[in-house]
């Protein structure tokens, strides 16, 4: 890994026990992710932008597991907004100033995202996250995770 990503550099100022997981940055989806590290798909969270319909204020930072959607709905209703649609690829990326494959709500935790990751994620100790680039993801306690992004457990299906 050339640079360590601002995710890991946070984790070890903060001093949050944590294992980098490095594979190849040309894997874009979670569920490759989770076969090239060897972690079972639904321990390995994608971080998904999710806005208002039509946009407004900043969009939802969204955590799920790899091997489920969203539901817009669902998530919408659990909210009390009216509509949300997922961000396009140019959207999140610019919102997020990452690039999708490698957003993550740890390396964003001082840009005042709304952060939400799926009740699911409180099941397991542990989860697999992005570590803020392509090709680089942490695994983490879901407390810590959850005390750092201050993220709201919410269901999103």
């Amino acid at each position: 890994m050339p640079a360590r990503p601002l995710a890991v550099r946070l984790l070890e100022q903060r001093k949050i026990p944590h294992e980098v997981f490095e594979f190849d940055a040309a894997i874009r989806s979670a569920e490759q992710v989770a076969a090239a590290t060897g972690v079972s798909p639904e321990l390995v969270y994608k971080t998904l932008v999710v806005e208002l319909d039509p946009p407004k204020g900043k969009p939802y930072l969204v955590m799920v597991p790899s091997d489920s959607e969203i539901d817009l709905k669902v998530l919408a209703r659990e909210l009390d907004v009216k509509k949300l649609r997922m961000a396009a690829h140019r959207d999140a990326e610019r919102h997020t100033g990452l690039q999708v494959g490698g957003i993550s709500a740890l390396a964003l935790v001082d840009r005042q995202f709304p952060t939400l990751i799926d009740a699911r994620s409180g099941e397991h100790l542990q989860i697999l996250v992005s570590g803020g680039q392509r090709g680089v993801d942490v695994r983490i306690a879901v407390a810590d995770l959850v005390a750092m992004t201050r993220a709201r457990p919410i269901r999103t299906s």
